[in-house]
């Protein structure tokens, strides 16, 4: 009898281990699949950006100079992180530092509270946002849920908010493009609802999902009326004069 409870469990443990592996196995697949940083793009805008940009804590800090507003963003679910160089430069370009954090394995859903680490190093900024782009977003919104205490306001690209902020004090800035086929606007729709009744909403005509950063096309997406290097520089501009004024 002892033998045969023996057997069984070993058997048991066999299978559980054989599922874990499994498991792990398609994670690991799921994950190895994703958006690669367009280089040439990034290179492009770092030699006409004139931004000091710097590693620190495993993101990158593009720092104007004597900045006391940031910006930290997420980047988008299975998107390089370096695919958002070119936007984080243009914002930088007005004054705000930005800082925008490598994410375990490209899912921010895995380090929503990122930007902890940051706002207790960066002393010397007095206001900060965070903000991201699709699933990035909705993970800086759910910091932002828990955390207004730190923060002022919160960026949203082709994204929406499942955690309520609407009772609270953050400002919220909400851009999508025209053209996007890839964000769920009957959920967008919906989750309106989470955000402040006096929300500020762009629309970027002939924009689309993966506009916002340089990765080359994305699945289901629609196609734009006007270039990558337009639409980030529209949403940029529409993003300082958001936290600036």
């Amino acid at each position: 009898m002892q033998k045969k409870k023996s057997k069984i469990a070993k058997k048991v443990i066999i299978g559980f281990a054989s599922f874990l592996l499994i498991l792990m196995g398609a994670f690991l697949i799921y994950t190895s699949d994703y958006y690669h940083a367009d280089d040439i793009a990034i290179q492009e805008a770092r030699n006409d950006g004139n931004i000091d940009i710097s590693n620190i804590n495993g993101a990158l800090v593009f720092d104007p100079g004597n900045a006391d507003t940031a910006l930290i963003f997420y980047p988008g679910g299975k998107v390089e992180y370096t695919a958002y160089e070119p936007l984080m430069i243009k914002i930088a370009q007005k004054g705000i530092l930005c800082i925008l954090p490598k994410m375990p394995f490209n899912l921010a859903v895995f380090d929503i509270n990122a930007a902890d680490t940051f706002i207790s190093q960066k002393t010397e900024i007095l206001h900060w946002y965070i903000g991201g782009h699709s699933l990035g977003g909705s993970m800086a919104a759910s910091y932002a849920a828990k955390n207004s205490d730190k923060i002022e306001g919160l960026i949203l690209l082709a994204s929406y908010s499942t955690a309520d902020i609407s009772s609270g004090n953050i400002r919220v800035l909400s851009i999508y493009g025209s053209n996007d086929g890839v964000l769920n606007k009957e959920s967008y729709q919906k989750n309106k609802n989470n955000l402040p009744v006096n929300f500020t909403e762009i629309v970027l005509q002939g924009g689309n999902h993966a506009g916002f950063g340089c990765y080359g096309p994305q699945k289901g997406d629609g196609e734009a009326d006007i270039t990558s290097k337009q639409q980030q520089a529209d949403t940029a501009q529409a993003i300082a004069e958001f936290i600036l004024q």
